[in-house]
């Protein structure tokens, strides 16, 4: 990994670039808080913007799956989200995609035979596939972001992956022949070097958030009638640790414990997991403390992250997890677990504390410390917002991203053609 291109800025000016963003399955488009709609999503729609506000003209490429979606829709001056006609046009577990990368990859292939992207950038081992067909066929050059891998899933869920199994090779084949990888966290760059992807290919340059819109300034939501307030916030999916929360709530008598995610909350009872975490806040003597609000739109994220003492993130394993620079962003201190992106992004103790995944206990007495403590909480969300300023804004991911590009523009090598 070469430290001066890792997360650096260009300065100077230079000629705008066209670029494809491919997200297969993670639109810019799609409401959040779905089982396969969360921080690809929000990744995608950010850098595509922050690109845009460089100067660059983007094109996110994305599958088709609703019928009534149009061919292309304008998101703002520019970028523009093309839906690729792959598969049948309905919603689809991302994990049983594979079978239409093909024809996602071909359809690439045919729109870029006239005009070309100066260079793909590809999201998910999934876009990477469709994508590396068609850069190599055209010779284009091709960087990836896997997002999540494969061998963390399995490491982590065991025979409760469903992810296809050729996904671990694919993803080793692919960081082998696309030009360049961009891992989001060091913990994934290390990852990478395990699957013998060399360190030279490999850059880190991690995810933003958008300081502007995430402020401690601004409507915070409505609190109930306990002296504090948790919020674990995100995709309602076993491993992100809401049932760890719950669990800790039962040693937190003066805390109520929000859960914002899942599906809209006119359907929110339907939901599996909703069902689960509910049995489990009943089994822990909890159920009166623990409140459901369903998947919120961005203004209302804002607020209820304002309304918290403390952001909870104690999932199992985190890619790289972009809801503790939200909160940091907000001026709210985070307990998240010790692992993936989250060993970057929360500073401990200047910004909240890392704790071991998987153990309510020591979730429950490190948020007790903070509870009890209001000028450790205002100092910890303090530094957090000047964390985020100086690191994670998206014109800075968008500036070192750039670097990236044109690192491998200057190169031009083609893919190299898998056999």
């Amino acid at each position: 990994m070469n430290p001066l291109r890792s997360g650096g800025l260009l300065g100077g000016s230079a000629e705008p670039l066209s670029v494809a963003l491919v997200s297969e399955h993670a639109s810019p488009l799609a409401t959040l808080g779905g089982a396969d709609a969360g921080g690809q999503n929000v990744h995608v729609a950010s850098l595509a913007c922050a690109l845009a506000d460089r100067g660059h003209q983007v094109t996110v490429y994305t599958r088709r799956d609703a019928r009534d979606l149009p061919a292309r829709k304008r998101l703002r001056a520019g970028v523009e989200v093309h839906h690729v006609p792959a598969g049948p046009p309905e919603q689809l577990p991302k994990d049983e995609l594979l079978p239409h990368m093909r024809e996602f990859g071909d359809h690439l292939t045919y729109l870029w035979q006239d005009q070309a992207p100066d260079l793909i950038h590809s999201h998910f081992w999934m876009s990477g596939l469709a994508s590396l067909k068609a850069a190599r066929e055209l010779r284009l050059p091709l960087v990836h972001t896997y997002h999540a891998l494969g061998s963390v899933k399995r490491r982590h869920q065991g025979s409760a992956d469903t992810s296809p199994p050729v996904r671990i090779g694919c993803e080793r084949e692919l960081g082998l022949h696309c030009n360049r990888v961009v891992a989001t966290c060091r913990d994934e760059a290390a990852e990478l070097a395990r699957m013998g992807i060399p360190a030279d290919r490999v850059d880190v340059v991690p995810c933003g958030v958008d300081p502007d819109r995430f402020t401690p300034e601004g409507p915070v939501a409505e609190r109930g009638s306990h002296p504090h307030r948790l919020l674990q916030l995100g995709r309602l999916v076993p491993r992100k640790g809401a049932a760890v929360s719950i669990r800790a709530l039962a040693l937190l008598p003066d805390a109520e414990l929000l859960v914002v995610g899942g599906p809209p909350l006119a359907r929110l009872e339907s939901d599996p997991e909703v069902r689960r975490l509910r049995r489990i806040a009943e089994e822990a003597g909890v159920a009166d403390r623990v409140r459901f609000t369903g998947g919120l739109s961005g203004p209302d994220v804002a607020a209820v992250l304002r309304s918290a003492d403390v952001v909870l993130c104690p999932g199992d394993y985190e890619p790289f997890g972009i809801v503790p620079l939200e909160a940091m962003a907000c001026g709210r201190p985070v307990v998240a677990s010790a692992v993936g992106g989250q060993l970057d992004t929360v500073s401990d103790p200047l910004t909240g504390r890392l704790v071991p995944p998987r153990d309510p206990g020591a979730l429950a007495a490190t948020v007790a410390a903070l509870l009890a403590d209001p000028a450790l909480r205002a100092a910890c969300g303090a530094a957090g917002r000047r964390r985020v300023l100086s690191h994670y804004s998206w014109a800075r991911i968008a500036a070192a991203t750039e670097t990236v590009y044109r690192s491998v523009l200057a190169a031009r090598p083609a893919p190299a053609v898998v056999a």
